[in-house]
């Protein structure tokens, strides 16, 4: 039995280990495998940052927003400041450049339009009195407001998006040289990126002051909406772009680290670059944005299953698998977006199947964290100077060699962890009996770096490291949106005692409108340099996608049965959708005869730039 407080896991792990290797090892992230933190991330707030990126090649750090909008106060600084809509209407109302405002109802109205189009509150909530978090990537012009407040909060997804984009091969993204052909150079004039230039209507820069934050001019005889027009009256009230992120480090620089699942970052990449390339100037701009946020949620969904079986991959062999043997995780969709009760459960159960696999994954990530601490500090692993950017597969691999005692630094670190474990075992009271079983229990777990992984995932608790990853996966499949990638609904299990309720939130995978258009437009383009659509029978567009991102539609995932009548019906619900969307076309029943045909045609143009295969060859050489 405990005596007094029990004294908190971290304050142990200090005593214990010290505060250096507690501040390394206590996390739920290896931005090693992959360079993001698994916590909340609004998925529709990544785009401004990533322009800022883009264009001046640092992360962003202070701007002017909360000065220019926020109500004078008497501690200029205080963390608790905030802007809300009615303030930003207040002000933008003065502005002479856009009239018809001045008065309390069009004030009201104006708010409403920030509301709908450019900024958004605090956890979404209507009313102008709220705290604004968040602005929409309504424009290129977005990227001047620094919203939210601290980058870190975007969670390293933007830095990760463009490392992926620009595909360089140092450590940190350098500003594009001149000379240098690709389509999303760093540093230079929007019109030369292709993502800027698609949002960047009426942007001009003046070419001797590019790397001046406030180099951009909007030219006023240019046409553009209603709704950017809003956006660009915003930023001109702010002058310029905030600052580069100043702090110590080279905090200011983004690191060039990409994701372990090289192949799924690799197919992410030329997604992104076709799609923006061929359906930028001819979608409708709030389509085409719709379509290119479930483009980003597709896609990193894709990269985090992939970098799952990776891991798990590593975990039993020790060695990271090559592309061709990256497979991303098979999940089953329901095409009926929740309608059929016996769709949604089978596509319940199949997502239920990988969120619980997540618990072993919370041990792998921690297993690697105590050995690439252990390998940074051996004096003959030094030696081999293995370089972790922009991919890290070498020093995992090493780090496996370590883990299964294949080289001859393991003995002395896998003796360290032993010993590790039994200080840590001895230092936790009863409170923390579970912890110390997996500690002591060399019977049931004899390798002591899996040992102490499983004792300090333990210490650290179910909602710190299962529960960070299912509130990251609702993030970046963007559950419950409109264009998102996954339902999610509370369900009701009653106890065994009369009366007593559980209630357990269940996902599922589904297709909704807006990632049905994507995923069709996407896979319609020609391959290669060529451009226009090609002919894509409806057979071949689902082994496309099952090959490519893991959703199951008339097959079932590995390891899950499936009666044919069900994968029919989901299929012929497919069907319907699709040809309600004007997206499928067939003239039989023949499965040959039905094709998948585009709602907008794509532009024919060769943009400016570098063609498809001078791309191709700069990424394979990177």
């Amino acid at each position: 039995m405990s005596t007094g407080t029990a004294r908190t896991p971290r304050a142990i792990l200090d005593d214990v280990f010290g505060p250096t290797t507690t501040r390394q090892i206590w996390s739920a992230d290896y931005h090693k495998a992959i360079p993001i933190s698994f916590q909340l991330v609004d998925l529709t707030a990544i785009l401004p940052a990533v322009f800022y990126m883009f264009r001046f090649g640092h992360r962003r750090g202070k701007g002017r927003f909360l000065d220019t909008f926020g109500q004078a106060t008497p501690k200029p600084q205080a963390s608790n400041r905030s802007v809300t809509i009615r303030q930003v209407a207040a002000r933008l109302a003065q502005d002479q450049r856009i009239r018809g405002f001045e008065d309390p109802v069009g004030q009201v109205i104006l708010g409403d339009l920030l509301l709908c189009f450019c900024l958004e509150n605090r956890r979404r909530a209507p009313g102008h009195t709220e705290p604004v978090q968040r602005v929409a990537p309504t424009h290129y012009l977005a990227s001047w407001i620094d919203l939210p407040q601290n980058i870190a909060h975007l969670r390293f997804v933007p830095e990760m998006i463009v490392t992926m984009l620009t595909g360089q091969v140092g450590d940190t993204v350098q500003p594009t040289p001149e000379n240098h052909k690709t389509w999303f150079p760093v540093a230079r004039d929007v019109h030369e990126n292709l993502l800027l230039h698609a949002f960047a209507a009426g942007v001009e820069c003046a070419s001797e002051f590019v790397a001046d934050e406030a180099a951009d001019k909007f030219r006023e005889t240019a046409t553009v909406g209603l709704d950017q027009l809003i956006m660009i009256r915003i930023a001109q009230q702010l002058q310029a772009a905030p600052d580069k992120l100043r702090g110590g480090k080279g905090q200011s620089r983004i690191p060039n680290q990409h994701p372990i699942a090289s192949r799924a970052g690799r197919e992410f990449s030329e997604d992104l670059r076709k799609f923006v390339r061929e359906f930028a100037t001819v979608v409708p701009r709030h389509t085409f944005l719709d379509l290119l946020e479930s483009c980003i949620s597709v896609g990193l969904t894709t990269i985090f299953g992939a970098v799952v079986n990776t891991l798990f991959t590593w975990a039993e062999t020790g060695t990271v698998p090559e592309q061709i043997g990256q497979q991303p995780t098979p999940l089953f969709v329901d095409c009926s977006n929740g309608v059929d009760r016996r769709l949604r459960s089978l596509a319940e159960q199949s997502l239920d199947d990988f969120l619980r696999r997540l618990s072993r994954l919370a041990v792998i990530l921690m297993a690697l964290r105590l050995l690439d601490h252990a390998a940074r500090y051996d004096p003959s692993i030094r030696k081999r100077a293995i370089k972790t950017r922009p991919t890290a597969t070498r020093w995992l691999n090493l780090l496996g060699e370590i883990l299964h005692k294949r080289v001859p630094e393991a003995e002395l670190i896998h003796r360290a962890c032993s010993r590790d474990a039994a200080q840590l075992a001895e230092a936790l009271s009863d409170d923390y009996a579970q912890c110390v079983h997996v500690l002591e229990n060399t019977s049931a777990e004899p390798n002591p770096v899996w040992r102490l992984a499983a004792g300090l995932t333990s210490l650290q608790g179910h909602k710190y490291t299962q529960g960070q990853f299912t509130k990251f996966f609702d993030s970046i499949a963007m559950v419950d949106r409109p264009n998102g990638l996954a339902r999610k609904r509370k369900t009701i299990r009653r106890g065994v005692n009369f009366g007593t309720r559980r209630y357990r939130e269940v996902r599922c995978v589904v297709f909704t409108d807006s990632v049905l258009e994507y995923l069709v437009h996407r896979h319609l383009l020609a391959s290669g340099s060529a451009s226009g659509v090609r002919l894509l029978p409806l057979r071949d567009f689902l082994k496309r996608i099952r090959e490519r991102y893991g959703f199951c539609v008339d097959v079932p995932p590995r390891g899950m049965s499936i009666s044919n009548e069900l994968l029919h019906a989901n299929r012929a619900i497919l069907e319907r959708r699709l040809r309600d969307l004007g997206l499928l076309t067939g003239v039989s029943d023949a499965e040959a005869m039905k094709r998948l045909q585009p709602r907008f045609e794509p532009a024919m143009e060769e943009p400016d730039g570098v063609d498809e295969d001078t791309y191709r060859r700069a990424q394979a050489s990177a």
